[in-house]
């Protein structure tokens, strides 16, 4: 399947699954299984027919909302690393730091991580954090 292929339905498939409408068409197939029940006496074949959606529609949720995250968080990185560009005092080499390796990033997180030490040892603390 070609990306751009791809990318349109699950956009599409994320839409429809996330809607109410969608979780009451998913309430009303396992009511509706529920209810054949009886007329399947409860069998191994009743229960394999809901196991077996289930589990299928599981498998290929999972791609999709992976691929919804990932859209979604290249989304939220552009518009960070905007933000970085376009502030005067913002450090520019802060820009696209997701893609640095995990000991780099450690690094950085260290950084900031000992500068809100300072600044609230300093009393720095912005009104809506203070307790």
């Amino acid at each position: 399947m070609h990306h751009g292929t791809f990318s349109k339905l699950a956009k599409r498939a994320a839409r429809f699954t996330g809607q109410p409408r969608c979780f009451g068409i998913a309430v009303t197939i396992v009511l509706l299984w529920v209810a054949s029940g009886p007329l399947f006496d409860f069998s191994d074949t009743w229960q394999l027919v809901i196991n077996t959606s289930t589990t299928i529609i599981t498998f290929l949720m999972v791609f999709l909302i992976q691929n919804t995250q990932n859209r979604d968080t290249d989304a939220l990185q552009i518009k960070l690393d905007e933000l970085i560009r376009v502030t005067e005092l913002a450090h520019n080499t802060l820009l696209d730091l997701e893609e640095l390796d995990e000991k780099t990033l450690d690094r950085y997180r260290a950084h900031y991580a000992a500068m809100a030490h300072k600044a609230r040892k300093r009393g720095l603390v912005d009104e809506l954090a203070a307790p």
